[in-house]
């Protein structure tokens, strides 16, 4: 059985030259936490701070927040990548960490060998790569240019050939950062729903994202999280009502009546 489960967890960042003004801007522009000392007196930004959280089988949870909240610092502490300085996390399941969709992949290699670096780096084998490959290459409608290095490829273009690979994946812990915003709308249509098979197939979900659209389709809970700390944890219409104001939680709401009227629908 997969989860997650994290007691009284804290990540900081510790700042060893205070007097570097750069680095100190660089730090809080990614950690967005609050600034203290450690017991040798070394600056460190506390990134997140008592975070508690357990997530189960099923478990599909929103992250809002602001730029800079701690959001990001979360998905690394949730997937492993950031050990917890105090308090402790674990973890049971294979996690698929989805941050940035360009990491993992090489600009001078070919597109094709590009599907095959990007699935090693997210757990899956040169088998299971290969077998998906012509699905990948439809999905990304790419056509020759998988013949190509990828420094040739546009933004968008990398995008998709990105999103192809995500999507084609069997996670049994999903920790998805949005940042698919470069490609076409006819494109985007088509990857939310290869998004939305993808959460079906996997265990748990933690997603962070500034979409409302996004969270009402694939989340049935959200936390807050609020420099580096959770704010709310709950539905996701609530937690959004409490981030943005009762006009986006009564957005949020239309939204999930209507998902649920036409998985009905469906159904039927």
């Amino acid at each position: 059985m997969v989860s997650i489960d994290t007691y009284n967890a804290c990540v900081d960042f510790p700042i060893f030259d205070a007097k570097s003004r750069s680095m100190k801007k660089a730090v809080l522009s990614t950690a967005g936490g609050a600034i203290g000392r450690n017991t040798d007196n070394t600056m460190v930004v506390e990134a997140l701070s008592n975070i508690n959280l357990h997530l189960r089988e099923g478990d599909r949870v929103g992250l809002v927040g602001h730029n800079g909240a701690g959001k990001s610092t979360l998905l690394r502490l949730l997937s492993g990548i950031y050990e917890p300085t105090r308090g402790s996390t674990h973890i049971r399941g294979r996690v698929a960490p989805v941050f940035d969709l360009g990491v993992g992949m090489d600009p001078e290699i070919s597109g094709y060998e590009n599907i095959i670096i990007r699935g090693l780096f997210l757990g899956q084998t040169r088998k299971q790569m290969r077998d998906k490959i012509d699905e990948i290459a439809d999905f990304s409608e790419l056509g020759e240019y998988l013949d190509m290095p990828l420094r040739t490829y546009s933004t968008g273009m990398r995008v998709r050939l990105a999103l192809g690979v995500v999507t084609s994946i069997e996670p049994e812990i999903l920790l998805l950062d949005e940042g698919i915003g470069a490609v076409d709308a006819a494109f985007m249509a088509k990857a939310r729903v290869r998004l939305q098979e993808l959460v079906k197939r996997s265990g748990i979900l933690v997603f962070a994202s500034h979409s409302n659209d996004f969270l009402a389709q694939l989340c049935n809970t959200a936390l807050w999280v609020d420099h580096g700390q959770i704010r709310e944890h709950g539905m996701v219409d609530d937690v959004v009502e409490s981030y943005e104001g009762k006009g986006a939680g009564d957005y949020v709401r239309s939204l999930l009546q209507r998902f649920d009227e036409e998985e009905e629908g469906s159904a039927g």
